[in-house]
């Protein structure tokens, strides 16, 4: 007889004797996973199936987290490059305006700036005659 205890006794052979099992036993560790699926013909319900009958799921590849710029960079290039065109274009314009204006001008500014440091001789001149006469009477002549 066996030390075994009776629920037990049904799996253990007896020595010299080939093992027989009326049942396959499945152990808790070999056993496959049973996972729970949504149904797909009914989205509320959910369905047992064994893992090794699921595809593997793929990762999804990592996000780009980073800032897009607000503008778009060749746009500010191109608004960039027009500005400064037309930088070029006004101060072309304003030097050649300049230029033709010299000739009247730079006559007109010689001319004022001559006779500005050219002053006049100014000389004051004051004759003051005072005349007495008897009896306190004064008169002065200018």
């Amino acid at each position: 007889m066996s030390a075994l205890p009776e629920k037990y006794r049904k799996y253990a052979t007896p020595p010299g004797q080939p093992a027989v099992h009326p049942h396959t036993i499945e152990l808790y560790d070999e056993a496959d996973p049973i996972v729970h699926v949504r149904d797909p013909y009914n989205p509320n319900r959910s369905i047992e199936v064994r893992r090794s009958a699921l595809q593997p799921a793929t990762p999804t590849p990592p996000r780009d987290l980073t800032p897009q710029p607000l503008f778009d960079p060749l746009a500010q290039r191109l608004v960039g490059g027009g500005a400064f065109a037309a930088g070029v274009g006004w101060g072309g314009a304003q030097l050649l305006n300049a230029a033709a204006g010299a000739g009247t001008g730079l006559l007109a500014f010689v001319l004022l700036l001559l006779l500005a440091r050219r002053r006049p001789n100014v000389s004051i001149h004051q004759e003051v005659h005072q005349h007495a006469s008897w009896f306190g009477r004064n008169d002065t002549i200018m």
